[in-house]
């Protein structure tokens, strides 16, 4: 018999079903391989979960149709990852599946299996990277902080966890192989995805996959309150969250190899002498420390300005695969992917891979089955390396886990920042969630006890940091420049830019539009102007000269005279006239990066004028007196760092109608200020008393981020609470909302237009249909119950077999 999960959509499929293996299938069907299989006269993809002896099942078994490959693909550990996930975002499994488990490529697997590894080189340095050593990943849990149910073999909760036993270790030996343990009866799962009484599971692995600010109830685990968290030390990290001291006690390894505790053994000299650029940050070296003695800190790390966090995440990688296990880091986009990786190389040569979108798919199945066949110890990825089967996997790292390009898109629209906490704390791994600024949401696990705050000292960031003003933040700096706050660029930020120029410096100027003039409305009555065909924003389009990647300054980077178009439809206005007033005459709200280049190309006649954003983005950029007018997130780094850094059109940033308008605009700063030179010149053009830009000035993120959670928490916005949009027709949303059993204290808010820019979900009609939101919100506790009913009415909604668009997330990034 076999247990197998079919990948079918609709949600009141999403169970497992029995299957007769033939005996000619019999060796190849092995738990975790693809397999085919007849559902309702249809062959389907699937994955078998596990070998059975019998089924529960009562009447006649269909026979497995074949195993599409002996690879065993789906290991445990991400399957209870994919469960997890599920039930969290209110998804099916098959969903889930989809984004963790890359599609086949048999040639790559063929080539695998015959071609011989290439022999790796292997030093004294990274000799310790080749060792593997089983690990038993469960972090220390207090008593008063989880409520684990009592399993045969689990010590008292109140005490440390106990060592694992002769049965464990077998266990942990059989999965570094590949081979499955003889004692080992599977997930025990039933058609409804619930464990069942008899099954066995290792007592070491966490048996919830718990939220750091809440829980997540799979099946029958035990709920976890959002109080939940780590008693807090005040000294050292020392695995996991424990105040005690008691680490985790290692598999014992094999005789003549050197277990993780030997590996740890050296003085926290030799880690400091090897790892200087950790000395800057308190507790640096300790966290060092706990990742090479096998343990699991987590952590808030907020990257010092000018700091090379590509080369402290890759040697954060480089420590974890010394104490024999394996790391994951992610980055938002590819640009950083190449920078990390490139480091990692540099320490771990080929044990480091790199997974994206951007490979093909026979390169990035390649490079998936060496993660999944325990060749390559490091994943450096995008959003979907959070799914990695990375073995013994001892370290998360995410950097700017604020940027949006986290969020799935695709159903069930997981955040990795949430996968990788749920992974992090189901293994026992180490997570970090790095980058210059720091959301709510990890301030929210900061101030639960889950993570610790990894910062550097204030007078090391004095030394570190360059000098931030905001035009007009003094008395004395208004009466030099009295206009200084009503200009686009004042007269201090001329004035550094041309001394910066005169000493060969450069100077970065950051633009939150790209375009020429992307926004225009009336000059008499300021609406903004629109398009007469379908009522889109007219623009001024990019011109060539200004949408080059380097411009000259003079006549040649002047833009030639246009008329508007529309930004939607694409139709020239030739003659417009404002609806209101009927003016003839327009003006620009916004000014984009091309212009913005040609104004200063004409203000600094002589000197390069660089541009980087859109199509065009500058990796880098040699040293030299130049101006650099980059859009957000597209800032190239100079050798040597900036001079002087303007950020223009604050106001754009923060008047979005957006819950992370501040957030992100602190971020999209601090990433842009980061590249100035210690003792360089920062020039935001932003009110000077706003909280933002006090944040910026003062280099405080934490404050920051502990002043948005407070916002949030008192009018109930995400992170103090579970948010679920449901978006959809009005028909569809009362059809799923009369299906749900909803807990008594959710709140129901709506409906409400969707956001500005956000997806409309699937309709299979020819037109879009009118779509609108209805959120629905809950206290923390009642996460979990709130998902499951969403889960439920999903299911019951589907056999109705209703065409009408219908979404459901979870804690959207996008709620308006």
């Amino acid at each position: 018999m076999a247990r197998v999960l079919p990948l079918l959509e609709p949600a009141h499929l999403d169970r497992d079903f029995d299957y007769v293996v033939p005996p000619e299938l019999d060796e190849l069907a092995q738990p975790g391989v693809r397999v085919r299989v007849r559902f309702s006269g249809r062959l389907i993809d699937g994955y078998l979960l596990e070998r059975l002896e019998r089924s529960d099942h009562t009447g006649k078994l269909v026979r497995l149709e074949r195993v599409v490959s002996g690879e065993r693909v789906l290991t445990p550990e991400i399957l209870k990852l994919v469960t997890a996930v599920a039930a969290r975002y209110a998804g099916t499994r098959a969903d889930v599946l989809r984004l963790a488990i890359p599609p086949r490529h048999a040639k790559v697997e063929t080539e695998g299996t015959e071609k011989p590894e290439k022999p790796k080189r292997t030093s004294k340095k990274n000799a310790a990277a080749d060792l593997v050593v089983a690990m038993d990943g469960v972090v220390d849990l207090d008593a008063e902080q989880f409520s684990v149910a009592e399993q045969p073999g689990n010590a008292p909760a109140a005490s440390a966890v106990a060592a694992p036993g002769s049965a464990d270790i077998a266990a942990a030996q059989a999965d570094l192989h590949g081979v499955e343990p003889a004692t080992e009866s599977g997930l025990g799962l039933t058609e409804s995805g619930r464990a069942t009484e008899g099954a066995t599971f290792d007592h070491n692995a966490v048996p919830v996959p718990v939220e750091p600010a809440d829980a997540v109830a799979v099946g029958n685990t035990t709920e976890i309150g959002s109080t939940a968290g780590p008693a807090r030390d005040g000294g050292e990290f020392i695995g996991g969250a424990a105040a005690d001291g008691a680490g985790v006690e290692p598999v014992t390894p094999p005789e003549g190899e050197p277990g993780p505790q030997e590996l740890s053994a050296a003085p926290s000299q030799s880690l400091a002498a090897e790892f200087p650029g950790w000395g800057r940050y308190v507790h640096g070296h300790s966290f060092l420390g706990a990742l090479v003695a096998g343990r699991g800190p987590r952590a808030g790390w907020q990257a010092l300005p000018g700091e090379d966090w590509a080369r402290r995440l890759a040697e954060l990688a480089a420590v974890t695969v010394r104490g024999g296990r394996g790391a994951v880091i992610m980055v938002p986009d590819q640009r950083d992917l190449d920078r990390v990786l490139a480091e990692c190389v540099a320490l771990l040569g080929e044990s480091a891979v790199g997974l994206a979108a951007g490979l093909g798919p026979s390169a990035r199945y390649r490079r998936w089955l060496s993660v999944l066949r325990g060749q390559a110890k490091v994943v450096v990825g995008t959003r979907s390396a959070v799914f990695s089967p990375v073995r013994d996997l001892g370290l998360i790292a995410l950097w700017d886990d604020g940027d949006d390009t986290f969020a799935e898109p695709r159903s069930p629209y997981p955040h990795a920042r949430e996968v990788a906490m749920l992974r992090a704390h189901e293994t026992g791994a180490a997570f970090v969630a790095a980058g210059f600024a720091r959301t709510a949401e990890v301030q929210a696990i900061v101030e639960s006890g889950w993570a610790h705050d990894l910062l550097a000292d204030r007078s090391v960031l004095r030394q570190a940091m360059p000098r931030i003003t905001a035009p007009g933040d003094t008395d004395a700096a208004l009466e030099r420049d009295p206009i200084a706050q009503a200009i686009r660029i004042p007269a201090v930020a001329f004035t550094e830019a041309r001394k910066a120029l005169k000493d060969g410096g450069a100077v970065l100027v950051q633009v939150p539009r790209r375009g020429y003039i992307p926004a225009l409305s009336c000059a008499k009555c300021r609406i903004p102007a629109r398009c007469r065909h379908c009522n889109g924003p007219l623009a001024l389009p990019d011109s060539a000269p200004a949408s080059r990647g380097a411009l000259r300054s003079g006549r040649e980077g002047v833009a030639e005279a246009q008329s508007p178009a529309c930004r939607w439809c694409g139709i020239t206005e030739a003659a417009f006239r404002c609806g209101a007033c009927g003016s003839r005459a327009l003006r620009a709200v916004v000014i984009g990066a091309s212009r913005t280049a040609e104004e200063l190309g004409r203000a600094f006649p002589g000197v390069p004028v660089r541009g980087s954003g859109g199509s065009t983005i500058l990796n880098t950029v040699p040293a030299g007196a130049q101006v650099v007018v980059s859009t957000i997130g597209a800032e190239p780094p100079v050798p040597g760092g900036y001079a002087v850094a303007m950020l223009l059109d604050g106001w754009a940033l923060l008047g979005r109608a957006d819950l992370r308008a501040a957030e992100d605009a602190l971020r999209r700063w601090m990433s842009a200020a980061a590249l100035v030179r210690p003792g360089g010149r920062v020039i935001v053009m932003a009110d000077a008393a706003l909280p933002t830009v006090q944040a910026l000035v003062r280099w405080d993120p934490v404050w920051h981020a502990r002043f948005e959670l407070e916002q949030r928490t008192e009018v109930r916005f995400p992170p103090a609470v579970r948010f679920a949009a449901i978006d959809g027709t009005s028909d569809s949303i009362a059809e799923l909302l009369g299906e749900a059993k909803l807990p008594g204290n959710v709140e129901v808010l709506g409906p409400v237009p969707l956001p500005p820019g956000a997806r409309k979900p699937f309709s299979s009609g020819d037109s879009p249909a009118e779509v609108e939101r209805m959120i629905l919100r809950a206290d923390r506790s009642g996460a979990a119950a709130l998902s499951r009913a969403l889960t439920a009415a999903q299911a019951v909604r589907s056999t109705h077999r209703s065409d009408a668009p219908l979404r459901v997330q979870i804690d959207p990034i996008d709620i308006g």
